[in-house]
């Protein structure tokens, strides 16, 4: 290589770094949230706070690297049912659906969002996983508590009264929890001689309503 032409080389290679575009800063990530419950809901806005605690502590501050866009279904079917497409449109990196209530609505919404479902009992019965092992599709998360618990209720309600025959279970049939645990319940009751009856929340409503 001649003199000349390698001075040139080495000086364009020394000016590089300076003349380099400056780094782009980084995208801000897009998490929804879809709660089945009212925003006043007791139970729910501490988990909503630990929430965005550990998202601060992973290094996802909301308002600077991440936005959270939190729908409040307050209970109702049609609310809920509104968000989750209101959430879908918005196209999010992932959405995190408390309640099976919210679950539904949002696979009917979107083919494409990760959904990362807290509070769901039966996530098989419901089809939202495939199983356990390998849930598949979009669709994952954590369970509240197995149904099997429901038969330890009966359980301890007989030991605190021996004499117990006749439960009331309260469900509510709209969601895969009510008859899924009712379910775990009746299949103890024979083995401590108990007799159930099951009140759907609507009929206990009624109920109330002519006392």
């Amino acid at each position: 290589m001649r003199r000349r032409q390698f001075i040139i080389l080495l000086g364009g290679a020394t000016a590089w770094p300076l003349t380099a575009p400056a780094q782009q800063p980084k995208q801000m990530r897009r998490i929804g949230v879809l709660i089945g419950q009212a925003k006043d809901d007791p139970q729910v806005r501490p988990r909503i706070a630990a929430f965005i605690d550990t998202l601060r502590a992973l290094g996802w501050a909301e308002g600077e690297t991440v936005r959270i866009d939190m729908r409040w279904g307050e209970g109702r079917a049609d609310s809920i049912q509104q968000y989750a497409a209101e959430l879908a449109a918005l196209v999010p990196d992932a959405i995190l659906a408390s309640g099976s209530s919210a679950v539904g609505p949002l696979l009917q919404e979107t083919r494409e969002v990760p959904i990362i479902f807290v509070v769901v009992p039966d996530r098989i019965g419901a089809g939202f996983v495939e199983n356990l092992a390998k849930p598949g599709g979009r669709a994952t998360g954590f369970a509240m508590f197995d149904y099997s618990i429901g038969g330890k209720w009966l359980e301890l309600l007989k030991e605190m009264s021996p004499s117990l025959k006749h439960v009331a279970v309260l469900r509510d049939p709209a969601i895969a929890a009510g008859p899924g645990q009712f379910g775990a319940i009746q299949s103890v009751a024979p083995t401590v001689g108990v007799e159930l009856s099951a009140i759907n929340v609507r009929e206990a409503a009624e109920i109330e309503r002519h006392w």
